[in-house]
C-alpha cells in the first residue's frame, strides 16, 4: 500500500521540493555505478550537483530553518550535513564506487529523515509567525532548480 503524501506547511514547501532533486541525485549515482559508467563521470556530476544545488540547499536549511531551534532533531540534521560534506570531499580525493554508493545512501537517508521527522517536528515547534518568516526568507532566495547536467551518464546502457 502506497504511503499518503506528506502535507507540508507552505512556508517550507520549497525545501521539500528541493529534496525531490536530491533523491534523483541519489538515483543517478546508483544508476551510474550499476551501469559501470566511468567513475570520473559520476564524480563530476556529484561536484556539479553539490555546487549548483545541494550546497546551497544545506546553507538555506542551516541559516534559515535550523537557526530557529537548537535541539536534538536539528542537531542531527546539521551533523548529517557535515558528514555529507566530508563524503563529497573524500570523493574528490578518491572516487570509488563504494564511496559513491555510501554518499547516495547517506543523502537518501538524510532527506527521508528531514521529510518524515524533522520537518513535521519543526512545523509543530515553530509558531506560525516563525514559519512565515522562514517562508519569506526562502522566497527571497528562490530559484527554479534545474538539474540540467549535460552528461546524462545515468541513461547509458
Amino acid at each position: 500500500m502506497a504511503q499518503k503524501p506528506i502535507r507540508r506547511n507552505e512556508n517550507i514547501l520549497e525545501l521539500s521540493r528541493e529534496h525531490h532533486y536530491s533523491l534523483l541525485f541519489c538515483w543517478k549515482i546508483r544508476q551510474g555505478v550499476k551501469q559501470q559508467v566511468a567513475l570520473e563521470r559520476v564524480c563530476r556530476y556529484v561536484n556539479y550537483f553539490w555546487q549548483q544545488h545541494l550546497g546551497e540547499h544545506f546553507r538555506k536549511e542551516e541559516e534559515i530553518l535550523f537557526s530557529m531551534v537548537q535541539d536534538e532533531p536539528v542537531q542531527k540534521a546539521a551533523a548529517d550535513h557535515q558528514r555529507i560534506r566530508r563524503q563529497i570531499e573524500a570523493l574528490n580525493d578518491n572516487c570509488t564506487d563504494t564511496l559513491l554508493l555510501q554518499l547516495a545512501d547517506e543523502v537518501n537517508e538524510h532527506v527521508r529523515y528531514e521529510e518524515r521527522i524533522l520537518f513535521p517536528y519543526m512545523e509543530q515547534v515553530l509558531s506560525l509567525s516563525q514559519l512565515e518568516a522562514v517562508g519569506q526568507q526562502l522566497n527571497a532566495l528562490h530559484d527554479n532548480v534545474k538539474d540540467n547536467y549535460a552528461d546524462e551518464f545515468w541513461l547509458d546502457k
